[in-house]
């Protein structure tokens, strides 16, 4: 694993992309109700609060001096249940918003997975899956807490915003110029430490989503990191991975350590200033009255001040780093999906397995040509065996067959039919792909089995596993095939793996059946009985196998011998053998 590989950043711009706001809005528009409704509960509970410092300068001032015991139990009383129900008012305020946020969560990341299920298999292999990862979880949680909370809270803090100074005005405008006199040096630090801010947790997500990717990479690699006994190699990679983040961390904290105490500096100076005012104002001095609860009631609009302020500075941000979050989120969504169905693509009928090449060629890169003018023609029930060097092409022709690519030129027909102008998934329904690369899911060995239809029955299932020899050893475990096997069939040999997903494939019944070396990882006891298996099933079927044991091929009915993308021999083995070319050499160990 490469050490730049993971520490090459994303790039994410500063400036907020105005053009996905409306893309962000349909995610809400579901809710809206259920947000207005969160809305209307904080504009309440705010309003209420503020009603707060206003009482308790009657009580100073009035209920007080006059020793009017009945209006201060009325006030208080009225400041116990007002307090008891703005908290009533923003627990039930939370709960819907959580509620919201979680579907915003979840429809986000379902949009993302269905996307991510329909891109090109050169998407996954041009960047590490980690990065891919953090964007749908990291990012979408961080894009639900904007949409959600973010947005409500930005609605109270402008409305709390403004009836605090219409109160304090109401109350001495004198003061409240006061007041204000610190604001014009609290926003030019704000501004001035929002960028530094913002930069700084930057960098912190890129080097979160670089440790991201390489744990990503490390834990699908583990078997090759300890083949090689490169785990002190990679653990240091790794400790300058978590080294780095730890330092971008650090910083990040630091700043914003730097700007609250800032804040509540200045908070205490706007304080300070207003009970400097205040004392020298009090009586008749300076043209005007200011009591003692004036002061009190001051004090508590100035808290209640600063902080909507400190909000919408931070809520600036947020929409800021979270705005280029989102950005890489619609730029996975937008990558194109080369490979989909055409408009008025049609479904595949069932098909007897007629396959047919029509001068096709296929790159992979422009100017880099994989597959020259390949021509063949197969009738049901053929087999083919496909050899030849690595690299010349043998799998990109059942890769275009299933189009999981499409080619740049000619015709693929399946039935007489342009699989161009066929339903993607209706081809795959009826061409089963074996891999050599086995893959098996987290559950059950039933449950991997029946991976390719759902509606299977247990005893065809069983049926599937007794074809390709694998119900012996499925049936010798404790659970038989309730067995759990773990990601990637862990605990399983890689012959057994291979077996079972054999099983899962023939499950599906598929018309036309793609090996890509599938029994290169039995052993050779249990390929002879597959084979027996395999030469009962592969009746009737058009099958391609691509495989080096000459057991695998010697029986195909036509082989093709490729080389640099073209098919340079074809025949059965007998007619390969006497025409003494590649396919002999091969057979030879030439």
């Amino acid at each position: 694993m490469a050490r730049n590989k993971f520490d090459a950043d994303e790039e994410i711009e500063q400036k907020l992309n105005l053009r996905i706001i409306p893309r962000m809005l349909k995610w809400i528009k579901p809710y809206a109700w259920w947000m207005l409704l969160a809305c209307v509960i904080m504009l309440v509970a705010s309003g209420i609060s503020l009603i707060s410092p206003y009482l308790i300068r009657m009580a100073i001032d009035q209920a007080i001096p006059a020793a009017n015991y009945n209006m201060l139990i009325k006030i208080s009383v009225f400041l116990v249940v007002t307090t008891l129900f703005v908290r009533f008012l923003l627990a039930a305020k939370l709960r819907l918003m959580t509620r919201v946020a979680q579907k915003i969560i979840v429809t986000i990341r379902k949009e993302v997975f269905t996307k991510l299920q329909a891109l090109p298999f050169t998407y996954f292999d041009s960047r590490p899956h980690g990065k891919i990862l953090i964007r749908v979880v990291n990012y979408v949680n961080s894009l639900s807490d904007l949409l959600s909370n973010g947005v409500i809270q930005l609605i109270s803090d402008l409305f709390t915003l403004i009836v605090i100074v219409c109160f304090m005005l109401a109350i001495d405008v004198k003061l409240t110029l006061v007041c204000m006199a610190v604001l014009p040096i609290l926003l030019i630090v704000l501004v001035s430490m929002k960028k530094k801010q913002h930069e700084a947790w930057k960098q912190e997500s890129y080097k979160r989503s670089n440790l991201t990717a390489y744990l990503s990479e490390s834990l699908n690699g583990m078997k090759i990191t300890q083949s090689f006994a490169r785990e002190r190699v990679n653990q240091g990679i790794f400790n300058e991975l978590c080294d780095k983040c730890k330092k971008v961390w650090i910083r990040a904290v630091n700043i914003n350590n730097i700007i609250w105490p800032v804040v509540d500096n200045l908070s205490t100076l706007g304080v300070a200033l207003v009970y400097m005012a205040g004392i020298a104002w009090l009586g008749d001095g300076m043209g005007g009255t200011v009591t003692v609860g004036t002061l009190v009631a001051f004090t508590g609009y100035i808290w209640r001040f600063w902080m909507p302020i400190q909000n919408l500075g931070n809520f600036y941000n947020s929409m800021v780093t979270t705005g280029a979050y989102v950005e890489r989120i619609f730029e996975l969504l937008d990558e194109p999906e080369d490979i989909t169905d055409r408009d008025g693509a049609v479904e595949l009928p069932p098909i007897r397995g007629h396959v047919s090449f029509d001068h096709v060629n296929f790159s992979y890169e422009p100017g880099n040509p994989i597959l020259k003018d390949v021509n063949f023609t197969i009738t049901p029930g053929t087999s083919v065996a496909i050899v030849g060097p690595t690299g010349a092409g043998k799998t990109t022709i059942v890769n275009l067959l299933t189009r999981f690519y499409n080619p740049d030129n000619g015709k693929i027909l399946i039935d007489g039919l342009d699989i161009q102008g066929l339903q993607i998934k209706s081809i795959r329904k009826q061409v089963g792909v074996m891999l050599q690369d086995s893959f098996l899911f987290s559950g059950t060995i039933m449950e991997n089995i029946r991976y390719g239809r759902l509606d299977a029955t247990d005893e065809e299932c069983i049926a599937a596993a007794k074809t390709v020899q694998a119900h012996d050893f499925i049936a010798a475990f404790p659970d038989g095939y309730n067995t759990k096997v773990t990601a990637n069939g862990g605990g399983l040999s890689q012959g057994q793996k291979q077996l079972i997903s054999f099983a899962r494939v023939l499950l599906s019944d598929p018309r036309i059946l793609i090996l890509d070396e599938a029994t290169s990882s039995v052993d050779t006891q249990t390929e002879k009985a597959l084979q027996k298996g395999l030469d009962e099933l592969l009746k009737g079927r058009t099958s391609f196998i691509i495989a080096h044991r000459l057991s695998t091929i010697r029986n195909s009915d036509i082989i093709f011998f490729v080389d640099h993308g073209e098919i340079v021999e074809r025949g059965n083995h007998q007619e390969l053998m006497a025409l003494n070319g590649n396919y002999a050499g091969l057979v030879n160990g030439v």
